[in-house]
């Protein structure tokens, strides 16, 4: 059952009820009205046979005073029996809410109004009388107000309470997804009748799954990031001892030799020690340049990125893993932020790097050009391409696209081997047969000529 027809169902027997208590209420009503009706008229019948019975040979004075005894037992309902010199009106008609109404309606009924009747030589005046029935329409109306007003308050209650049962589950669903917030890796939702309630618990079952996927594979990189660092901390000590650590060691024997024997060596000794350690001062320098280098590429904009990454792609050429790279860039970029400008070259020497070892590839082109706000990068190779089983995102993709995340990019694998390839026709561009890594880069906007122009007097 969904929530739709759980509540229409609720509303539906509320109104039946009510609608049944209201057939009741107006069948009780009926019978009351009914029996005022039969009550009234037996009493107008019996005045007026009590007033046809008076006797005419009777003096005036008691017949006078049958007719009053006779009138005085009670309002009649709808007309009125008086004295034809008398108000055809009750006089409490003309100070009760029915009377000043009648008078507002302007259906009162006058001196004029109404039969006048000779009885035992007395007239008699029988006159309609609005006042009654106006008093019986709003009595009816107050009736009908209440009824009105529990129907509503009935139907607000049931509303109100058919509501808080249907969306009660809500409270469950609720508690689950603060037990995903405080780091919980099950929601432990409980089995929904509703079956709304049972997709949702469904969508929060697959975000719990995905999130924990998400949370071991943060773990993951974070391990596997603490161990990059541990890495280059012991390559750079490695490298540093070997290479910078042996250069400082021949300066430092070469100033010593210069020292102990500064007072006996002739001039073309000197000189020939002074060239050995400018070399060596030049070597420690190269190697000091490399390491930071490999550490922090210097000058990363779109000025000079051009020729840090032909630089990267020459290093691996001149390697030894049998791959022509090449490098496809659009002449002039856009000014690039130095956030953008990293993740770009990380991005790059990061999938460069995964071809190298995993693909199987013979060629690998990098290719970067920008449309009206979006910077483009694809890294292609005519490798083996997705596996049967699809993507795995490992550390290294990890990497990639959390640092794409965090400038506001997006990152898409596409094999040509797989059904969702779409590159072909949406690029003029001849593809290769392998793996395509698609980054999308959100560009700032445009900056004033002014202010480009200083940029590149910075620059120059």
């Amino acid at each position: 059952m969904d929530l739709r027809r759980r509540l229409v169902g609720y509303l539906g027997g509320l109104l039946l009820s009510l609608l049944l208590m209201a057939v009741l209420v107006n069948l009780y009503t009926l019978r009351h009205d009914v029996n005022n009706e039969i009550v009234a008229s037996e009493q107008l019948v019996t005045v007026l046979l009590d007033i046809g019975n008076i006797g005419h040979d009777l003096p005036s004075e008691q017949v006078s005073a049958r007719l009053a005894a006779i009138l005085s037992r009670g309002v009649l309902r709808h007309v009125t029996v008086s004295a034809a010199d008398a108000d055809t009106i009750p006089v409490s008609a003309h100070v009760s809410f029915a009377g000043k109404l009648a008078r507002y309606l302007g259906v009162t009924s006058g001196n004029d109004a109404g039969q006048l009747v000779n009885v035992a030589g007395q007239r008699l005046r029988i006159a309609p009388n609005p006042v009654s029935e106006i008093e019986e329409r709003l009595t009816d109306t107050v009736h009908f107000c209440i009824t009105l007003m529990l129907f509503s308050g009935a139907t607000l209650l049931v509303a109100w309470w058919s509501t808080h049962h249907a969306l009660a589950p809500v409270r469950d669903l609720e508690a689950g997804l603060q037990r995903l917030a405080k780091g919980e890796t099950d929601a432990a939702l409980p089995v929904f009748v509703l079956r709304e309630f049972t997709q949702v618990a469904a969508a929060i079952d697959e975000l719990a799954a995905a999130l924990s996927t998400s949370r071991e594979a943060q773990r993951q990189l974070s391990d596997r990031l603490i161990r990059v660092q541990e890495d280059e901390r012991r390559d750079l000590a490695m490298d540093l001892h070997d290479e910078m650590g042996q250069t400082l060691t021949a300066i430092s024997v070469t100033a010593a030799y210069l020292e102990r024997n500064a007072a006996r060596l002739d001039a073309t000794r000197v000189a020939e020690c002074a060239l050995e350690l400018r070399h060596n001062v030049r070597a420690s320098g190269s190697q000091l340049r490399a390491m930071l280098k490999r550490l922090q590429p210097y000058g990363l904009d779109a000025l000079k990125l051009n020729a840090i990454l032909q630089e990267l792609l020459s290093g691996w050429q001149q390697s030894e893993s049998g791959m022509s790279f090449i490098l496809d860039m659009q002449t002039v970029l856009p000014v690039l932020s130095e956030n953008i400008s990293m993740v770009l070259y990380r991005v790059v020497q990061e999938a460069v790097t995964n071809v190298v070892r995993h693909s199987g590839a013979t060629q690998c082109r990098v290719v970067i050009n920008t449309d009206a706000d979006t910077l483009h990068l694809m890294i292609e190779d005519n490798g083996c391409g997705f596996p049967e089983h699809g993507a795995r995102y490992g550390c290294g993709l990890l990497g990639m696209q959390q640092r794409i995340q965090m400038v506001g990019g997006t990152l898409v694998l596409n094999s040509k081997k797989s059904a969702d390839w779409n590159y072909q026709k949406n690029y003029e561009q001849q593809w290769l047969d392998g793996l395509l890594l698609h980054v999308r880069l959100p560009l700032p906007q445009s900056p004033s000529p002014s202010a480009q122009q200083s940029h590149l007097l910075r620059e120059q």
